[in-house]
């Protein structure tokens, strides 16, 4: 269990490398700074299953995580805000083990849990649990899901092949009127 500073309250906020979880991060941030709470940046990955099945044999590849993760945590902390946040008490943390149950862990009843809300596919969601329905279903904390802005997210799509996301306003519509063979 992770101790908390005087007992009080705190900004947890769930980080991997995502649009989403960049924007999670600024928002943990801000809010810390707004309202003078400690701010907990958790990393959280998932034993590979081959791993979990060895056993013990899987020391070494639990700390290569650990370490993959404090790397991220610090390139998103310098991407983000510079390094680490001025006039805000920071602690970060990688951790081995799946992502929401960690993150439910790590926040309690006063704190405020912080997490990125990214678009996936229906395979990506098939293979790895969606952290934040985990969250919003088990959570004691208050759950704030950051999206990222609109452009982040058209961008991260055509990076990852994609010829036109979803949840760009009106290509439902060109998808449409493509099927229906109608000028728009």
């Amino acid at each position: 269990m992770i101790a908390r500073p005087e007992g009080g309250p705190r900004v947890v906020v769930g980080v991997d490398d995502s649009a989403g979880a960049r924007c999670a991060l600024s928002w943990a941030i801000g809010e810390a700074r707004l309202r003078r709470l400690p701010l907990l940046v958790a990393h959280a990955a998932p034993l590979p299953p081959h791993v979990s099945a060895a056993g013990q044999l899987g020391c070494g590849i639990t700390e290569a995580l650990r370490g993959s993760g404090a790397e991220l945590i610090a390139r998103l902390l310098a991407e983000v805000s510079d390094g680490p946040p001025d006039g805000v008490a920071m602690t970060a943390l990688a951790l081995v083990g799946e992502p929401g149950a960690t993150l439910v862990r790590l926040a309690g009843d006063d704190d405020i849990l912080v997490v990125g809300h990214g678009t996936r596919g229906v395979l990506s969601r098939l293979l790895r649990p969606s952290v934040r329905l985990h969250c919003a279903r088990r959570a004691r904390a208050t759950l704030v899901c950051v999206r990222p802005p609109a452009f982040d997210l058209l961008l991260e799509s055509l990076t990852a092949g994609d010829e036109e996301p979803e949840h760009v306003p009106g290509s439902r519509f060109r998808r449409l009127g493509r099927r229906l063979r109608l000028p728009l």
